[in-house]
């Protein structure tokens, strides 16, 4: 496609701004209107359970995976030089990072995209802890924590010798890609007719892992039409955040690109989708020491985010549809931090809570009775005396 109409206008940064903010409403709107939220699928798979949270998060990641494995295999994309992809990969990164990450969004009730999403929505709770997030992956990647980061991330790294890809990396067939994410699609498919999905459900899920396919390919057709390099990217929300954030606070000459667009444009499609169906709604926090958990959640996630070189959807859905090896070790650490997480922290209090519902209020009320008829036993042979 030609992007010189908008390039004309807008300028080359202007129009890879534009592009992302365009996407960003679309993937707004869709993740709103489909309730996507890889803790939710996490949280319910954990506890014995493939429901609608599993069922939509597979159609997400099928629609990304297939969508971007297609356009590959027909040679309308190429995402060798993409940052997923890059010259080398940090192992050690993608397992402490994916656990964290994982771990935080248990806590913060949300990864970063969900938080940014419900924010809209008026979650004044996702909304400062989205902007926790956003501070602590800017303090890791340039601040004070940046040290911290890069000794974990360099104890253990895949040079780039054999390709960072999967398939490549495995030796797999070039239609490998198109069959894992027909396979994946076919399960989604089997467990959303089961759990009776929602039309807006299954428009939603696809359409926002069609936005991941989107961004890969407009951002590399847009990188051989601009005299300056232009990055080839998709969907990612960790190190977008940071640099939304940075570029609110502290204004510079800086040129805009993909991912300061996205951003904003996820917030507003959020907004927009919430305002039509009539799904705005101002919440905080009921107690003060709520906020210890979102405060601890958002700073894993952010400083996670940065370590795995991605969040649920930068390295769960775009890593993912590009078979990046960190991408993918990185999304099945989240998994196994959340579902640890999700075992150690929410299910205990629950489970303890029915207990006692169980076995300390009966026991109470045995006592209680006993202590009466006790009392009414005493009096009467006070008085009988």
């Amino acid at each position: 496609m030609d992007f010189e109409f908008l390039i004309s206008r807008l300028g080359e940064s202007g129009t890879n701004a534009f592009g992302g903010l365009v996407l960003g409403v679309m993937f707004g709107a869709f993740a709103q209107k489909s309730q996507f939220c890889l803790r939710a699928a996490v949280v319910e798979f954990a506890r014995g359970v493939i429901g609608k949270k599993v069922a939509i998060w597979l159609l997400t990641f099928s629609a990304a995976v297939g969508g971007t494995q297609i356009l590959i295999t027909m040679g309308e994309l190429d995402i060798t030089d993409s940052r997923m992809l890059a010259s080398y990969g940090s192992l050690s990164g993608a397992v402490i990072g994916g656990l964290l990450f994982g771990a935080g969004m248990i806590l913060a009730r949300g990864c970063g995209s969900r938080l940014l999403v419900l924010a809209a929505t008026g979650n004044l709770r996702a909304l400062f802890s989205g902007l926790l997030f956003a501070a602590v992956a800017q303090a890791s990647l340039k601040g004070v924590l940046a040290p911290v980061r890069d000794s974990i991330a360099g104890a253990w790294l895949l040079h780039n010798d054999g390709g960072l890809e999967l398939i490549s990396f495995l030796g797999w067939g070039s239609f490998t890609g198109i069959y894992i994410g027909l396979v994946c699609m076919l399960v989604a498919v089997f467990y959303g007719i089961k759990s009776r999905l929602t039309p807006w459900a299954w428009i939603g899920s696809v359409g926002v892992g069609s936005m991941v396919v989107g961004g890969w390919w407009f951002t590399y057709h847009l990188s051989y039409q601009t005299f300056d390099p232009t990055q080839v990217e998709s969907m990612t929300f960790t190190g977008p955040s940071a640099d939304t954030l940075m570029y609110l606070l502290t204004p510079t000459d800086a040129a805009l690109d993909f991912d300061v667009g996205l951003v904003p444009g996820v917030f507003l499609g959020s907004f927009l989708a919430a305002l039509l169906s009539r799904e705005l709604k101002l919440q905080g926090f009921q107690e003060g020491r709520s906020m210890i958990r979102y405060i601890v959640g958002a700073s894993f996630m952010g400083m996670g985010g940065m370590l795995a070189g991605g969040c649920a959807v930068g390295a769960g859905l775009t890593g993912g549809s590009a078979f990046s090896i960190t991408a993918w070790i990185a999304l099945a650490s989240m998994w196994a931090g959340a579902a640890l997480t999700d075992a150690l922290v929410d299910r205990q209090w629950k489970t303890s809570k029915e207990e006692a519902k169980v076995l300390v209020i009966p026991a109470l009320t045995r006592a209680a009775n006993y202590l009466a008829k006790a009392i009414s036993s005493k009096k009467a042979r006070f008085k009988s005396g």
